[in-house]
């Protein structure tokens, strides 16, 4: 008997999709487990490469740091020294790393996408950079200063004023990454607006949440009790999420738009 070989149509058979055009919508758990561990690892490579690099230049940078408050500051502890050398190549770790935490962050939280809506995500993060960086320099330039001159002369003529070294970098260095982060958060939700996960109007319902977590965010970054710190913080990131909802809106009309 001769063998016949049965063709089957191919109308009959489901659509393939490209391997790297909205796989994850079929990924089971492990899977996304596995992605997130690979994600989480190429994020924390980037950031040990980028503290290499910032333990070369830390020295310089710590001095510079401590320009607004003029003086040297207390190390407690024999491990003092070394512990706050790498707390500032950690933080600049931190801003050389962030273009690649950002894009790793971006395509595990937004599942499913199509290669032109990674190309939108790649494409923005040279400008989520760079609005995290203007963040940084907003915060060293507009609120350290007047945040640490009300600190060094609250009721001055009771305390000594002497800060620690812990103290004074945990500060500096939490406040200027911190906003830094903040201010990319206008352009994320306007990507993610583009790629359709989300709308003006639920930003605008949800304006009361929006205060609790700007305040409970300041009180987070600026660690102190004082009102005046934590409204120099709040205030931007109420100005941002003002931002964000504009931004959502136009990009929520260019997505309807390219439908």
């Amino acid at each position: 008997m001769m063998a016949t070989n049965v063709q089957i149509p191919s109308a009959n058979l489901p659509p393939e999709l490209p391997p790297e055009d909205g796989h994850e919508l079929r990924m089971s758990l492990l899977e996304h487990l596995e992605e997130l561990r690979n994600r989480l690892f190429k994020a924390a490579l980037g950031l040990v490469v980028g503290t290499t690099i910032g333990a070369l230049f830390a020295g310089q940078i710590f001095q510079y740091l401590l320009l607004p408050y003029g003086r040297q500051v207390q190390v407690l502890d024999p491990t003092g020294t070394v512990t706050n050398y790498f707390r500032v190549a950690l933080m600049v770790g931190g801003i050389i790393a962030i273009p690649l935490i950002t894009y790793q962050l971006l395509m595990f939280i937004l599942p499913g996408l199509t290669q032109k809506e990674r190309r939108i995500v790649l494409t923005s993060i040279p400008a989520i950079t760079l609005l995290f960086l203007i963040g940084v320099l907003f915060t060293w330039f507009m609120l350290i200063p007047p945040a640490l001159d009300f600190l060094a002369n609250f009721q001055s003529q009771v305390f000594i004023v002497e800060w620690t070294a812990d103290g004074y970098l945990g500060f500096v260095t939490s406040l200027l990454f911190w906003m830094g982060v903040a201010f990319e958060t206008p352009l994320v939700f306007f990507v993610i607006s583009l790629l359709g996960f989300v709308q003006a109007r639920a930003l605008i319902k949800n304006w009361r949440i929006a205060i609790v977590g700007a305040a409970i965010a300041a009180a987070v970054i600026t660690p102190t009790i004082d009102p005046v710190n934590m409204f120099l913080v709040m205030a931007p990131l109420m100005v941002l999420y003002l931002l964000s909802i504009v931004l959502v809106s136009i990009g929520s009309r260019m997505n309807r738009l390219a439908a």
